[in-house]
Formats: C-alpha cells, structure tokens, sequence
C-alpha cells in the first residue's frame, strides 16, 4: 500500500487528483496501517504472555531465562510500533494532501 502511493506522489499524481481521491487514499492508507498495527500489537501481547509463563519455570535452562528477562524489549517494541505508525500516517496525509 505505501508503496503505491510513495509511486504516485513522486510522479505528482496527487497534484491534479481530486479532493476525493486524496480522503479516499489516506482513508485506505488509514485503515490499512491500523489492521497492521492490530495484528503486531496482538502478537506482542502474546509473545509477553507466554514469557510471564517462562517465568514461572521452575528448573529453567538459561536460554530460557534469558528470553524470559527481554519484556522491557516487547513493551518498548508495542510503544514504537504505534508511534511509528503514526508518524508514517502523518507522513502519508502530509504527502498525499500537500
């Protein structure tokens, strides 16, 4: 999808297309990037639920525990992938509205 219209705004295609067509593109581009961002952050959830179970192992090899120890890294992937997803649709209203 982003790539389409990364395509379309370098050959200026947006410059001449109608009001429509631009709400139609950033509403597409919108709803594209939220399913996305569902989907990611569904399985950042889950990847922690099953480390709180590593956790609860009692005789637990170090590769375990070490993967157990890394849910500050999926809480801050959850944070960046939202933040990221916004700034790509500000990026792509900005771009496609001019």
């Amino acid at each position: 999808m982003l790539i389409g219209i990364f395509v379309l705004a370098a050959f200026g295609k947006f410059d001449t297309a109608s009001d429509a067509t631009k709400y139609l593109v950033v509403g597409v581009a919108a709803a594209t990037g939220i399913l996305a961002i569902i989907s990611q952050y569904a399985t950042i959830r889950e990847a922690e639920a099953l480390l709180v179970d590593m956790n609860r192992i009692e005789k637990a090899s170090e590769l375990t525990k070490k993967i157990a120890s890394s849910r500050h890294l999926l809480s801050l992937s959850a944070i960046a992938i939202v933040g990221l997803g916004l700034a790509v649709f500000a990026l792509v209203t900005w771009t496609v509205l001019g």
